[in-house]
């Protein structure tokens, strides 16, 4: 079984469910001592329990004081910090005219103002180290978007455009920064928009979505961790800066349909 992460600190959040989750049982898989930050204490607290060389700490990514204390942990408890999962994320759905100001604060304070706040704390730490790598969570929506979810869709362009900077800031420091886009992934943030369009066939709201991406089916969490793993390995060393799809060809993808030939 690899092992690249033997030795390293990794600090992921959003890490108590979906996307986060299956990065952190990933990383902790290949010998990274692993920081799970998140609002869910419950189900953080369950998962540090069942892994080695983990813990949880509660955190609220549009705290700055939340982000600073994730960091600390990291660095109190196993010594250092040498990759960031920035990947908290929320959507509300709304047309922009009914976007109140508590929609607003909060749905761009967890999916971009998060970021900001995670790699300001991180990026001193990861100096300390000789370098680094961080992943920041955006979405197929930076880039071409569905209805009612313009606030969701601006957080998730305003974080690409803050990887490029921040991975010119800090490319001479060996500190690397990518994003990456995900498709439509099987998450409790899925499931919960899906039970918005028929509480009542979840899973065949899911399947219908899949069949939208050109292979067939929904994004696995697995799916996602294996991309965010392999950019914070060295086998990345050269990539930063960059955004990387992991949306099963639907950005690929033109909504025409033609007769068979």
């Amino acid at each position: 079984m690899s092992r690249r992460f033997d030795g390293q600190v990794a600090l992921v959040t959003g890490g108590a469910k979906g996307i986060g989750r299956a990065a952190v049982e990933a990383f902790s898989t290949e010998g990274a001592a692993v920081v799970i930050a998140d609002i869910d204490a419950a189900e953080g607290e369950a998962l540090a329990q069942s892994l080695p060389r983990t813990v949880f700490v509660a955190t609220d990514v549009t705290r700055i004081a939340d982000a600073e204390r994730a960091v600390r942990v990291a660095v109190e408890t196993f010594g250092g910090l040498d990759i960031l999962f920035s990947n908290a994320g929320i959507v509300m759905y709304n047309l922009i005219e009914n976007v109140t100001e508590e929609h607003y604060e909060r749905e761009m304070g967890v999916n971009f103002k998060g970021h900001v706040w995670m790699c300001k704390y991180a990026i001193p730490e990861m100096r300390k180290r000789g370098g680094g790598a961080i992943v920041c969570t955006s979405s197929v929506q930076a880039l071409a978007t569905q209805t009612t979810v313009a606030i969701y869709a601006a957080s998730k362009a305003a974080t690409l455009a803050m990887v490029k900077a921040v991975a010119q800031d800090h490319a001479h420091e060996h500190i690397r920064v990518n994003a990456i886009l995900p498709g439509s992934v099987d998450t409790p943030m899925l499931r919960n928009a899906a039970r918005e369009f028929d509480p009542n066939d979840v899973d065949g709201v899911i399947a219908r979505w899949g069949n939208m991406h050109p292979i067939g089916r929904v994004i696995t969490a697995q799916d996602v961790a294996k991309l965010v793993l392999f950019l914070c390995s060295d086998d990345a060393s050269a990539l930063t800066g960059a955004a990387y799809l992991v949306d099963g060809g639907l950005m690929a993808k033109l909504p025409v349909i033609l007769p068979d030939s």
